[in-house]
């Protein structure tokens, strides 16, 4: 777990309690008296937060102080996960997996988060879109559903991504594949004779081809964190980046933020992975033709740019009979995702059920061929 190392607290003006952020407002509330106070907004300082880093400069560790922040860290012990406290909290539950964790002294250097997208739901809401997501699979336990409807309250979690910029110019080698059509003849039986018919056959004509494509990416995300799976966050995708406000610790009164735990550099690599996989489409398309095949590709990247951002996730992990189930929720959208739950006495059920009625209607045609 990590923790930023000033303590902070929003007490509430009227009665000197905890604030916590309002879903889907800009200010802040008290749950014990209800004040409210609105968190200031910059339109100058959105323009500056929101402005890219120049990545070379972030991969040599030569980003202006600014950039940087000091926080203090206790990797969870169960999954490795890196949260950062906000307020006086020195122990929690690890919202990735439920393990028990007590903040530690030590501390690292990191990239401050530039941006984030606060909250839009609150947590009934997005436990209804989870309660709903469970209530569509087939075969997930009765007990597992009605847990998460009645279990305990979600954690919100701001989660760290890095957004990649890059122009792109790439060279590519293939070869493109040309159909052309031969007729041939074939012997077919009809109502016991032989006869002859023409038919189509397809080939493929391949000649070696090669060019160059270009594309400007802009704001390829990439997940920060190794405490959950990639596919269960690409899974919440899209989101919209149009949201993405400076980052204000305001709008972490009452969540929690995990630090990252994928570095820049490795951040880096997912993402020319991910554009790779664009590019080479480029050139399928470029390429033309019937079929397609690229057999090489380099590229040449420049105005290479990225940002550190916080995205919002409502996060539940329920232990279900000796087994601990994740379900995360796009704090923006409502979009869910998670461990698939199987029931083993639903799943034998309608197995028996089968049989029954795969024997019921044996039955039946033997009764009529007799």
């Amino acid at each position: 777990m990590g923790k930023r190392g000033d303590e902070r607290r929003w007490p509430c003006e009227q009665c000197g309690a905890d604030l916590r952020f309002a879903p889907g407002q800009t200010e802040l509330v008290c749950d014990h008296c209800g004040h409210s106070q609105s968190i200031p907004q910059n339109p100058w300082s959105r323009v500056k937060a929101l402005g890219e880093l120049d990545l070379a400069r972030g991969l040599r560790d030569d980003l202006p102080v600014a950039a940087m922040e000091e926080v203090q860290s206790t990797p969870c012990p169960s999954c490795g996960a890196l949260v950062e406290f906000q307020g006086a909290t020195h122990a929690m539950e690890c919202p990735f997996c439920a393990t028990p964790v007590a903040i530690g002294t030590g501390s690292h250097r990191q990239i401050k988060p530039q941006a984030l997208i606060p909250f839009a739901l609150r947590e009934p809401q997005a436990r209804a879109a989870m309660v709903r997501w469970l209530g569509r699979l087939w075969f997930a336990p009765n007990g597992l559903v009605e847990y998460a409807r009645k279990g305990r309250a979600l954690a919100g979690l701001y989660v760290p991504y890095w957004t990649f910029d890059a122009d792109t110019q790439s060279r590519y080698r293939g070869q493109r594949g040309t159909y052309y059509y031969t007729t041939r003849t074939v012997s077919v039986m009809v109502n016991g004779r032989h006869e002859t018919r023409q038919e189509q056959v397809r080939h493929t004509a391949w000649s070696p081809v090669s060019g160059r494509v270009a594309r400007a990416f802009d704001d390829v995300l990439v997940l920060a964190s190794q405490s959950l799976p990639r596919s269960y966050t690409d899974a919440l995708a899209p989101w919209d980046l149009g949201a993405l406000v400076p980052y204000n610790p305001d709008f972490l009164a009452g969540f929690t933020a995990e630090g990252y735990t994928v570095g820049l550099a490795d951040g880096q690599m997912i993402a020319r992975e991910v554009m790779e996989q664009v590019i080479r489409e480029d050139a399928r398309q470029d390429i033309g033709g019937d079929e397609q095949r690229v057999e090489q590709v380099e590229t040449d990247y420049a105005a290479e740019t990225f940002k550190h951002v916080l995205l919002p996730i409502w996060m539940a992990a329920y232990k279900y009979r000796g087994k601990t189930y994740r379900f995360v929720v796009n704090g923006q959208t409502g979009r869910v995702q998670g461990e698939r739950p199987w029931s083993a006495w639903k799943i034998t059920f309608t197995v028996i059920f089968g049989l029954i009625v795969a024997g019921g209607l044996a039955y039946l045609y033997q009764m009529q061929q007799h």
